[in-house]
């Protein structure tokens, strides 16, 4: 480690000096930023500075949506969402149905690219009376996202370092202390690759959560309930006769002994008499 240090530190002062003298060409300050030791701990103003004005023409928001309303025709109303998912090019995630003695509803997770966002909303509002719920909320992420941004930069670039370095070294303890700090650097960037990946995805696609239901009437309820007694009653008595014939020697000896009793008793009345 100590021989690594001595390296960066020995890059550094040379570097200062060549920036100190003015005599450095436009390539030598990209290799000070490259690889000076305070540019790889800390982006650059001007970088910083240069990401935010570009961020605030193009602000990063995570676009998340929820809403509800009642239907007359629940296989109409899946057929309108389900045309315009495909005319917005977006995916269905999850869909759930659920079903009660007053109400039959469906619950939608669609992904709808962000462009479409509001068109997508507006077409399957058509027809809608009222919104029981509608939530709409819009996270911004442009911060995070150039932190991750420039943090990943800075990561690769001290990456680029050790690999040069790494070529210098002089026996394994070298090396391996040098592998050891590149790999920890590799974990560092691929993490933050994957969070800048993940940021990505849920910008260009926002989430809709969509719940549609139908009320049934009373005299719909109450008919359903008429028809599962029914059920019911018949599965109820195909089960009791399943159960008369697994038992039907009992009830064969049961028969016996009644029939022997009565026979008895009826001979010994005979007997009296």
């Amino acid at each position: 480690m100590q021989y690594i240090q001595s390296l960066l530190l020995g890059g550094f002062i040379s570097l200062l000096a060549l920036a100190c003298s003015g005599g450095g060409s436009e390539a030598d300050e990209g290799y000070d930023i490259a690889y000076g030791v305070a540019d790889l701990q800390a982006p650059t103003e001007k970088a910083t500075q240069s990401m935010e004005e570009s961020a605030q023409q193009n602000r990063m928001l995570i676009r998340n949506g929820r809403l509800e309303f009642e239907t007359d025709d629940l296989a109409n109303t899946a057929k309108n969402i389900q045309t315009a998912i495909q005319t917005h090019g977006g995916y269905l995630g999850s869909e759930q149905s659920y079903n009660s003695d007053t109400r039959q509803s469906t619950t939608l997770n669609v992904r709808i690219p962000s462009a479409s966002f509001n068109p997508f909303i507006a077409d399957i509002s058509k027809g809608v009376e009222r919104f029981d719920t509608k939530d709409i909320s819009a996270r911004d992420v442009t911060e995070e996202f150039l932190d991750v941004e420039a943090r990943l930069k800075n990561k690769k670039e001290l990456e680029a370092r050790y690999q040069e370095i790494l070529k210098q070294a002089k026996n394994v303890k070298e090396i391996l202390d040098i592998e050891k700090e590149l790999n920890t650097l590799r974990s560092d960037i691929e993490s933050m690759e994957g969070r800048l990946k993940y940021l990505q995805n849920q910008v260009s696609l926002s989430s809709i959560q969509i719940t549609y239901y139908k009320e049934l009437t009373q005299k719909t309820a109450f008919g359903q309930k008429f028809t599962q007694g029914f059920r019911s009653g018949w599965t109820n008595l195909i089960w009791f006769l399943v159960g008369l014939v697994n038992i039907w020697p009992f009830l064969l000896l049961f028969g016996l002994g009644i029939f022997g009793l009565r026979r008895y008793l009826r001979n010994k009345k005979l007997k009296k008499q």
